[in-house]
């Protein structure tokens, strides 16, 4: 089963072409993030518009790479939500056409859910998982029974932890996008440095509001503490809270493996602390390749094989939700 998958939730425009739901032939990500970073953030109609510019040269450039044609796919797929309704839209319209024209299947794909599934591609991953999915949208704790199979676990209450990193590193000078930022200079800092509250102890749910608001207070009562010191502690914080309540989610479901996914999943000490987690509970650890940490359209063509067995295809009159859940 060969699909192509389309992704433009928010600011990469992505297509890939996946067989199985399982071996990725090709894979091409567009960034805008030099377009946003004048910004601060991405801009929702400066990002609907950049996917209209990119999305037919990324899909022919998937085509190319996965040497394959219209003519060869078995469906085509795209991010239907959760995300920006301008920038779904795009993807959601290009993927209808490109499936009318090839005369197959068209299978709108959760996003979420492509996060959740992305470590079964080229892998196999021993059920039930635990993952934490944390991302500038998103934090969300999930078990994942078998593939396709979620139940939401935990949340955040407030900010996203990705949101929480970005409004940190704005308020610190540091520029857009907050989370690598944060990360490069945190390694040059003492993360025992500075006491930041962790918010929710004991809870599977998670708040990052008061801990930006603790940052900000701290350096303002504290002009001349090192920006270093302070992005090392703020990631501790966050890092500790991520961990801790994936180590719970993980005892609740009784988890064989542990994930990341989503944006802040690139995140090196969350990598490094999440490994040890696994290590210490004797468990499987699924880090994805940073290529599968950020949006792709391959998560999305991955997914799909899964939906187009279990649901069939997506009606053509089905349209985007840009608040779309995970169930």
């Amino acid at each position: 089963m060969l699909i192509l998958g389309i992704e433009t939730s928010c600011d990469e425009t992505a297509a890939a072409v996946v067989a199985d739901g399982r071996v990725v032939h090709s894979s091409v990500v567009s960034s805008q993030v030099d377009l946003h970073a004048r910004y601060g953030g991405v801009v929702p109609e400066e990002a609907s518009r950049a996917h209209v510019d990119l999305i037919v040269p990324v899909v022919r450039d998937a085509l190319a790479a996965a040497g394959v044609t219209l003519a060869d796919l078995d469906a085509v797929a795209a991010c239907h939500g959760p995300g920006l309704a301008g920038a779904l839209l795009v993807g959601v319209s290009a993927a209808k056409a490109l499936a009318l024209a090839a005369d197959v299947p068209y299978v709108g794909v959760n996003h979420l859910e492509a996060h959740c599934g992305a470590g079964w591609l080229d892998h196999d991953l021993a059920t039930p998982l635990a993952v934490l999915l944390v991302s500038g949208g998103h934090t969300l704790l999930v078990e994942v029974a078998a593939r396709g199979e979620h139940r939401v676990l935990g949340s955040t209450v407030d900010d996203a932890a990705g949101e929480a990193f970005d409004k940190v590193a704005r308020f610190l000078g540091l520029g857009y996008p907050g989370g690598p930022a944060i990360d490069r200079l945190a390694a040059d800092g003492d993360r025992t440095a500075i006491a930041f509250p962790r918010a929710m102890p004991g809870e599977l749910d998670a708040s990052f509001s008061g801990l930006k608001t603790a940052v900000v207070q701290y350096v303002r009562a504290h002009p001349e503490a090192p920006v270093a010191d302070v992005a090392a502690s703020f990631q501790e914080a966050v890092v500790d809270q991520l961990v801790d309540k994936l180590a719970r989610a993980a005892d609740a479901v009784g988890a064989a493996t542990l994930v990341l996914g989503g944006g802040v999943a690139a995140n090196s000490r969350l990598r490094e602390r999440t490994a040890a987690l696994a290590a210490a509970t004797g468990r499987e650890v699924f880090l994805p390749p940073l290529a599968l940490c950020t949006d792709n359209a391959a998560m999305i063509a991955a997914a799909a094989a899964v939906r187009l067995v279990a649901d069939g295809p997506t009606p053509l009159d089905a349209g985007v939700d840009p608040n779309l859940g995970l169930g």
